[in-house]
């Protein structure tokens, strides 16, 4: 049954690709399928990102009802696009262009990890607890700094930071996809070697220890990686908020396991798949009057709702 559900999900997601790239494109290879293209690219991606940094993030504290985006990367992404648009107003897209807002994203949110990991690090500690307990209360004040800043926008210079603050799969361009399928496939690629100590880990700190992994190391190690694909994710697509949970514990019932050598492919189709949902939706369901931020937040919002609903019943 397991094995069914699994090919299921892979023969779900070619459909959905070969649908969202050919419906309604009247086969014009000059414009409409090279941008559907464009865009599927970025759903992989992304995809990827979500999976595989949300999957790591739940292995390392053992809690699978928390994400990344506790740590404050998107918060950081956010206040960085409203703080552009308050000095520069609408001339910063103009200024920097869409290369070097994804660069200077990447590089802001990689210095905000690399500054709390060293600082909460700096003296051998690897409190996990107390590094979420850091990121939660630095998103809290980042995020209402950003909304501080936000009123002091222009109504028309809101409408484009509103913009930033949902998911989208059109504003990536050709180099961007080309430089972070690169990075993105490189990281993947060096996890795939250390699979059997990611499952080690998830067993936990004490049991990772006694059967001789560097603790210490290797959860730095692994953080900084999670850093990376988040700084990814968002600068290509926006913030995600939810979907990380609802990817992973999906990923997790469709397995039955907690070997990342399962857990991690189904959990990037299950993204994928999520993303090319909400993106048909929106265009041929809904006609864009939403966003597919708005319905991936939803569906995983409510999804979420009723898993800790069924949590506290079984409790």
């Amino acid at each position: 049954m397991r094995l069914f559900s699994r090919y299921a999900l892979w023969i779900l997601l070619i459909a959905l690709s070969v649908t969202f790239v050919f419906y309604r494109s009247g086969l014009d290879l000059d414009y409409i399928i090279p941008k559907r293209l464009g865009r599927l690219a970025a759903m992989l991606i992304g995809g990827v990102c979500v999976a595989w940094s949300s999957v790591l993030f739940q292995t390392l504290t053992g809690n699978r009802i928390l994400t990344p985006a506790i740590m404050g990367y998107e918060a950081i992404y956010l206040l960085l696009q409203a703080l552009l648009i308050l000095i520069l107003g609408t001339h910063s897209l103009v200024l920097l262009g869409a290369n070097g807002n994804f660069a200077a994203s990447v590089l802001l949110m990689l210095a905000y990890s690399w500054l709390i990991h060293r600082w909460l690090f700096r003296s051998g500690k690897n409190n996990v607890y107390f590094l979420l307990l850091v990121g939660l209360v630095l998103t809290m004040v980042i995020s209402t700094f950003t909304q501080f800043v936000q009123f002091k926008v222009s109504p028309g210079e809101f409408s484009v930071l509103l913009g930033y603050s949902q998911a989208s799969f059109g504003k990536a361009a050709f180099g961007q996809l080309c430089v972070s399928g690169g990075l993105v496939a490189a990281l993947c690629w060096y996890c795939a070697k250390s699979l059997p100590t990611l499952d080690v880990l998830a067993l936990g700190r004490e049991q990772a220890i006694s059967l001789g992994v560097d603790y210490s190391s290797t959860l730095r190690r692994y953080l900084a990686i999670i850093a990376v694909l988040v700084a990814i994710s968002t600068s290509l697509l926006g913030p995600t908020a939810f979907m990380g949970i609802f990817v992973a514990n999906t990923a997790y019932a469709l397995t039955r396991g907690f070997r990342h050598a399962q857990t991690l492919p189904v959990a990037c189709a299950v993204a994928v798949s999520l993303f090319l949902i909400a993106q048909l939706a929106v265009e041929h369901l809904f006609n864009y009057r939403t966003t597919v931020g708005i319905l991936v937040n939803l569906v995983c919002g409510v999804w979420f709702l009723t898993l800790m609903i069924r949590k506290r019943s079984h409790a």
